[in-house]
Protein backbone atom coordinates (compact mmCIF):
# COMPACT_ATOMS: atom_id res chain seq x y z
CA UNK A 1 0.00 0.00 0.00
CA UNK A 2 1.39 3.55 -1.13
CA UNK A 3 1.24 6.81 1.74
CA UNK A 4 -1.44 8.78 1.17
CA UNK A 5 -0.59 12.24 -0.79
CA UNK A 6 -2.29 15.84 0.28
CA UNK A 7 -3.67 17.91 -1.94
CA UNK A 8 -6.07 20.86 -1.20
CA UNK A 9 -9.67 21.46 -2.56
CA UNK A 10 -10.63 24.75 -2.30
CA UNK A 11 -7.84 25.83 0.40
CA UNK A 12 -8.35 22.89 2.29
CA UNK A 13 -6.42 19.70 2.52
CA UNK A 14 -7.62 16.48 1.35
CA UNK A 15 -5.81 13.27 2.13
CA UNK A 16 -6.13 10.53 -0.81
CA UNK A 17 -4.76 8.01 -1.89
CA UNK A 18 -1.31 8.20 -4.36
CA UNK A 19 -2.97 7.78 -8.09
CA UNK A 20 -6.17 9.29 -7.36
CA UNK A 21 -7.50 11.80 -9.87
CA UNK A 22 -9.27 15.05 -10.17
CA UNK A 23 -12.66 13.38 -9.21
CA UNK A 24 -11.66 11.22 -6.07
CA UNK A 25 -10.21 14.50 -4.46
CA UNK A 26 -13.30 16.42 -5.50
CA UNK A 27 -15.21 13.38 -3.92
CA UNK A 28 -12.61 12.99 -0.57
CA UNK A 29 -13.47 16.40 -0.32
CA UNK A 30 -16.94 17.11 -0.57
CA UNK A 31 -19.01 13.94 -2.60
CA UNK A 32 -22.11 16.92 -3.28
CA UNK A 33 -19.35 19.09 -4.73
CA UNK A 34 -18.30 16.38 -7.08
CA UNK A 35 -21.78 15.60 -7.90
CA UNK A 36 -21.55 18.78 -9.53
CA UNK A 37 -18.67 18.47 -11.45
CA UNK A 38 -19.59 15.14 -12.95
CA UNK A 39 -23.04 16.89 -13.67
CA UNK A 40 -20.98 19.78 -15.27
CA UNK A 41 -22.54 22.03 -12.96
CA UNK A 42 -19.36 23.05 -11.92
CA UNK A 43 -15.76 24.37 -13.03
CA UNK A 44 -11.99 22.63 -11.70
CA UNK A 45 -9.43 24.33 -12.55
CA UNK A 46 -5.52 24.23 -11.04
CA UNK A 47 -3.90 26.81 -9.39
CA UNK A 48 -2.99 28.72 -12.01
CA UNK A 49 -6.73 28.68 -13.37
CA UNK A 50 -6.34 26.33 -16.15
CA UNK A 51 -9.62 23.60 -16.30
CA UNK A 52 -8.62 20.46 -15.46
CA UNK A 53 -10.71 17.20 -16.69
CA UNK A 54 -11.90 15.19 -13.62
CA UNK A 55 -9.64 12.25 -14.86
CA UNK A 56 -6.41 13.91 -14.87
CA UNK A 57 -4.14 12.43 -12.10
CA UNK A 58 -3.03 14.61 -9.40
CA UNK A 59 0.65 14.87 -7.71
CA UNK A 60 1.07 15.73 -3.82
CA UNK A 61 0.93 18.76 -3.47
CA UNK A 62 -1.75 19.97 -6.36
CA UNK A 63 -4.50 22.71 -5.82
CA UNK A 64 -7.93 22.40 -6.96
CA UNK A 65 -10.31 24.97 -7.14
CA UNK A 66 -14.14 23.85 -8.02
CA UNK A 67 -16.96 26.65 -8.70
CA UNK A 68 -20.51 25.85 -9.22
CA UNK A 69 -21.26 27.24 -12.15
CA UNK A 70 -23.46 30.52 -12.06
CA UNK A 71 -25.61 30.10 -15.24
CA UNK A 72 -28.84 28.13 -15.16
CA UNK A 73 -30.24 28.61 -18.73
CA UNK A 74 -28.83 26.42 -21.89
CA UNK A 75 -25.75 27.48 -23.96
CA UNK A 76 -27.38 29.75 -25.91
CA UNK A 77 -28.55 32.18 -23.29
CA UNK A 78 -27.34 36.04 -24.10
CA UNK A 79 -27.47 38.39 -20.75
CA UNK A 80 -27.94 41.13 -23.42
CA UNK A 81 -30.98 39.20 -25.19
Amino acid sequence: MTAPIRVFVNATPVEVPAGTDVRGAIRAHDPELERHASAGAALVSDARGIALPLDAPLAAGSILRVVLRSRRGGPDVDADA
